[in-house]
């Protein structure tokens, strides 16, 4: 068959449409393929975003696809070409982790919620990029090198699942899964403009997800495997795919999402997050939250301040500082446990020999790697109380609009991590405020669903996430299907 022209829109169309269009039969799944893989030969290496590739398992998976289809099977994913995030094992397909010691990792079977998208007919044709263990903020290592921002080289498209955010931006893909524990969803798709989701914690099994360890059986406190994708519809569908439980637990548990709280915009009690002195958002990002708040309203959403939904709750004010305390204790705990054994014993001294009132970055950080079971559980309980002020606040809103990061996207930088540091608004800060918005809704269990609001004075994206009741993400999806009706969603970066 003939290769659809790679400057069509066709590249960039949502999932959704891309699989009316595969129904209807107005496109293949093989021409689907080579449209992306013609899009990725012309535009890799130079934005490192899909860095491995199984074009050939991927050519007999779209025929197979187009093969099924004419028999009549109409599977959710059918024919539809995707990428996955490098930290989602793939079988007999180099899954690396960005990390060197796994360069030449070839996992025997697939992460459960790859197996899942396969089963679905999804067409797995490569891997995105991502930092070393998932663990930054921008999508660069040793490996594959530096992956960029479609919007603009010179900046990031963010972590960890940056690969996946451009790879969809730059029309590369048709769908990607992710995994968010800080923000890594959320963050890459607001930088590139796209709709992400960070499901309620336990939602999709992780199984399979490096890290922790390749092998490991315990999931991973607060992490979260999800979509992201050029439609709010993109993600639900693909959420609906990937969600309920595996293993053991399927044999007496059962997933049942309540529908979303409500269908029309207007019923919608929507609490804006503008701010917050405990880490203050750059003046662009407000301004593209406070014109969606307008915007909301005028379409006849109920937009009030956060503050006033906590005060009609009956709650004290929302304090960031309060809602995140104990996040670095149990996200350093979550990932502390593949630390090399030297490496842990030199942050065992750090902590035990560190001054009561060394409160730098580096004593912290080894105090929360070290903590003892004792001082885990006094943050566990602490979070469970942030838990039911969530809870109560969402008796009295539906949804939480506020920042999924504090600034549009960074510059690259890629100095050793203590060295780096952030500019925002012309005021020096530390670089991992960029992780203090995602903190919220990762500690305390909740869905959240990345959108976008249009672009900054200087063309970049802004995003914002809608943060929901715990396990009610369809509430959080049919509101970010809202926002894209009202705002416009998501638009190609210019030369694409």
């Amino acid at each position: 068959m003939p290769i659809i022209d790679a400057d069509r829109p066709l590249a960039f169309a949502a999932a959704v449409d891309l699989l009316a269009m595969l129904r209807a039969k107005e496109v293949s799944a093989r021409e689907l393929l080579e449209l992306y893989l013609a899009r990725i030969a012309d535009h890799e290496p130079g934005l490192r975003a899909v860095v491995t590739l199984d074009a050939e398992g991927a050519e007999a998976a779209a025929a197979a696809a187009d093969e099924a289809r004419a028999g009549g099977d109409d599977r959710p994913l059918l024919g539809l070409p995707m990428t996955v995030k490098d930290c989602l094992e793939t079988a007999g397909l180099r899954t690396t982790a960005g990390a060197t010691e796994l360069r030449d990792h070839v996992p025997a079977a697939d992460a459960v919620a790859v197996a899942r998208l396969r089963a679905a007919g999804a067409v797995i044709m490569g891997k995105t990029n991502l930092p070393p263990w998932a663990s930054d903020i921008q999508s660069s290592n040793k490996v594959f090198g530096t992956t960029v921002n479609p919007w603009d080289p010179t900046r990031s498209p963010g972590g960890s699942s940056g690969g996946s955010a451009a790879a969809l931006a730059a029309g590369l893909t048709g769908l990607e899964l992710g995994s968010d524990i800080g923000g890594s969803i959320r963050s890459p798709a607001a930088w590139c403009g796209l709709f992400g989701h960070k499901p309620t914690y336990g939602v999709v099994p992780t199984r399979g997800h490096v890290p922790p360890q390749p092998g490991s059986l315990a999931p991973m406190d607060m992490g979260v495997v999800g979509p992201l994708g050029r439609s709010a519809a993109d993600v639900a569908l693909a959420l609906d795919v990937v969600a309920g439980p595996a293993g053991a637990d399927a044999v007496a548990w059962r997933l049942e999402l309540p529908p979303p709280r409500h269908r029309d915009l207007g019923s919608f009690r929507v609490a804006l997050w503008l701010d917050d002195p405990r880490c203050p958002v750059a003046a662009d990002v407000q301004a593209g939250l406070a014109r969606a708040g307008e915007a909301l309203a005028a379409a006849g959403a109920r937009v009030v301040p956060m503050a006033e939904a906590a005060a009609g709750a009956g709650l004290p004010a929302p304090s960031l500082a309060a809602l995140t305390a104990p996040y670095q204790r149990l996200l350093q705990a979550a990932l502390s446990a593949g630390l090399p054994d030297r490496f842990f014993a030199e942050l065992l001294t750090t902590a035990e020999t560190a001054a009561p009132d060394d409160e730098s970055e580096m004593v912290r950080y080894a105090r929360d790697v070290t903590a003892r079971v004792w001082d885990w559980h006094i943050a566990d309980e602490e979070r469970h109380r942030i838990r039911a002020w969530w809870a109560e606040l969402f008796r009295a809103v539906d949804v939480v609009l506020a920042p999924a990061v504090l600034t549009v996207a960074i510059p690259h930088d890629h100095r050793r991590i203590p060295e780096r540091r952030l500019v925002v608004d012309g005021v020096e800060r530390r670089y991992w405020d960029l992780l203090v918005w995602a903190a919220p809704a990762a500690l305390a269990y909740l869905p959240a669903t990345a959108v976008p609001l249009g672009r900054s004075a200087e063309g970049l994206p802004v995003g914002a996430q809608a943060i929901g009741p715990h396990g009610e993400d369809r509430t959080t999806l049919a509101f970010a299907g809202h926002v894209e009706a009202v705002l416009g969603g998501f638009t190609p970066p210019p030369g694409w």
